[in-house]
């Protein structure tokens, strides 16, 4: 037995099963593309200003709304002539909005739900706005579903929150606004209700409580939710590929099992990667259907920075078993990778930490955000930040291994004309397989690189009230995550331990190329013994005339 499958396999055999590979990769595109919607929602909902007329300000169980049976009294504050104190306001946001005349839901496929407050601030020259003003926001959230009574709204959660509002204005004029930072106010892990209504107050409980954010106009609520749409091509994908990967996961084991030798490094690090890419394709969206699950965000985020961590280090072992860096060329361990690895490991545990402490404390207070304060600000736009430079680094560093790679092999290659024919063809038809393998592992990376830094932006742009014009669409989605299905399922059956025995030839009228092929036979079955393929061989050890 010799080498892989990858080495042994006929040209014809690889040209399907690439074909078919590539296939694949484009249905991904044109399933997002054509199929899916957007990946996200966004709504904006003008708050509707209700008037308090009850004693007792902080009820829980009386709700102010506009639409349906027990709606609020609804007041104009352009009206100067009303006798009403700040205690008896209440902006109410019924969520979702009607559309054409039409009373929507929300679908639990909808998956979370964000909310981002902006305020609109009237110019007035004896309540200007000061710089960096805080304001307090008492906040409370209710829910109701299909079939219950359009009264009967049930407390989700409430909060009293600090937030910093920064407003400017070009022109102090009178009824001139002023334009004011967006202020992140919830987020939800589960959109398993189907209405919900926001409360928000603006306590004065203190002389100094909300007495510099000016004359308050209107309030507007910015929701953003997943597509369902989006969700259940995602989803289809994941049920699609999750039995794929597991079937030849268990295929490529079995493969290992029966040999007499242990795993190399590589074919332990493939079954690692393989074993990610089953975690997160694990369908798990199926139970928010049925359950309420605000936990599925986080555990999203732990489960894919799990694959992204094994991915990582895969290419760096990957490229390093053909460099020759290991101080000990026979055989191979993750102890020599350390410092390639601790990188990788630096990198994941910094951004879990940030994700625990944003999502984390969310799970018990949804209002809560790291974003509020300077310091948790600073904090979260540092995590960014060195997340993006950090990748942008690790493919650079990726790119350099790939091309020493290259350059060791060409040296290698320079030996080829010495030896015989039949092993010189058999080695040059692999490392023009490998080096197409490398630059396929190239571009899975940069589109990787680029969908992480995509996705960090995307998240955090609401958050940093930054207007960053992104344009990407469900295909670049769809397709980097059928392309690391399909990569990964390349790599399970290429480098998988081949059964396949080198012939002897047929024709023995040539007695030099039959001891040729008998000769290039033992030895490669001597060096393949504890190799994970005759290539790494190849690169390793001296070549054998």
């Amino acid at each position: 037995m010799t080498g892989t499958i990858i080495e042994n396999l006929s040209g014809r055999k690889l040209a399907v099963l690439v074909t078919f590979l590539l296939l694949c990769q484009i249905t991904c595109f044109l399933i997002g593309g054509l199929i899916a919607p957007t990946p996200a929602n966004t709504q904006n909902i003008l708050g509707t200003v209700c008037k308090d007329a009850n004693k007792v300000k902080n009820d829980t169980s009386k709700w102010y709304y506009n639409r349906g049976k027990g709606s609020c009294e609804i007041i104009d504050l352009d009206d100067m002539h009303h006798d009403l104190s700040e205690t008896d306001i209440v902006f109410a946001f019924q969520m979702p909005v009607p559309r054409q005349n039409q009373i929507l839901d929300f679908s639990r496929w909808q998956q979370n739900l964000i909310g981002v407050l902006q305020m609109d601030i009237r110019y007035h020259s004896q309540m200007e706005v000061r710089p960096r003003s805080e304001v307090t926001i008492d906040a409370r959230l209710a829910y109701r579903n299909k079939g219950d009574p359009e009264d009967s709204w049930q407390l989700y959660t409430q909060s009293i929150e600090k937030r910093h509002l920064d407003c400017e204005i070009e022109i102090k004029t009178e009824k001139y606004l002023y334009n004011c930072s967006a202020i992140p106010l919830f987020e939800l892990g589960s959109l398993f209700h189907d209405f919900y209504l926001l409360n928000v107050r603006l306590p004065v409980d203190t002389p100094e409580m909300n007495s510099n954010i000016g004359h308050i106009q209107d309030m507007w609520l910015t929701v953003i939710n997943q597509n369902g749409g989006f969700t259940k091509v995602w989803v289809s994908l994941k049920t699609a590929f999750f039995p794929c990967i597991i079937a030849i996961l268990a295929w490529f084991w079995r493969r290992i099992y029966i040999l007499e030798r242990k795993p190399v490094l590589l074919e332990r690090m493939l079954l690692s990667l393989g074993i990610a890419l089953c975690v997160l394709n694990m369908p798990l969206e199926y139970f928010t259907l049925h359950f309420d699950l605000p936990f599925m965000l986080l555990l999203g985020d732990i489960r894919q920075g799990i694959f992204y961590a094994m991915l990582f280090s895969f290419w760096l072992v990957f490229a390093g078993e053909h460099m020759l860096i290991q101080n000990n060329p026979t055989q191979s361990s993750l102890k020599q990778y350390w410092k390639h690895l601790s990188a990788v490991a630096i990198g994941c545990i910094s951004l879990f930490i940030f994700d625990m402490c944003e999502r984390g404390v969310q799970l018990r207070n949804p209002f809560y955000s790291i974003w509020v304060t300077d310091i948790g600000t600073n904090l979260a736009l540092t995590f960014i930040i060195l997340a993006g430079i950090s990748t942008g680094v690790y493919f650079l560093f990726l790119c350099y291994m790939i091309w020493q790679v290259f350059i060791n092999i060409s040296h290698k290659r320079q030996s080829l004309p010495t030896m015989c024919s039949v092993r010189r063809l058999h080695y040059e038809g692999i490392i023009y397989r490998f080096k197409f393998l490398m630059l396929a592992t190239l571009l899975c990376a940069a589109l990787t690189v680029i969908g992480f830094i995509l996705g960090q932006v995307a998240e955090g742009q609401w958050k940093w009230d930054e207007n960053i014009e992104l344009e990407y669409t469900s295909a670049f989605f769809t397709g980097v995550y059928g392309m690391w299905n399909i990569y990964i399922f390349a790599l399970l059956i290429l480098y998988a331990p081949s059964h396949k025995h080198w012939p002897v030839a047929e024709n023995t009228s040539d007695t030099q190329n039959l001891s040729e092929e008998i000769e290039f036979s033992r030895i490669s079955g001597e060096r393949t013994s504890s190799e994970i393929s005759s290539l790494t061989s190849f690169i390793r050890k001296t070549t054998i005339d």
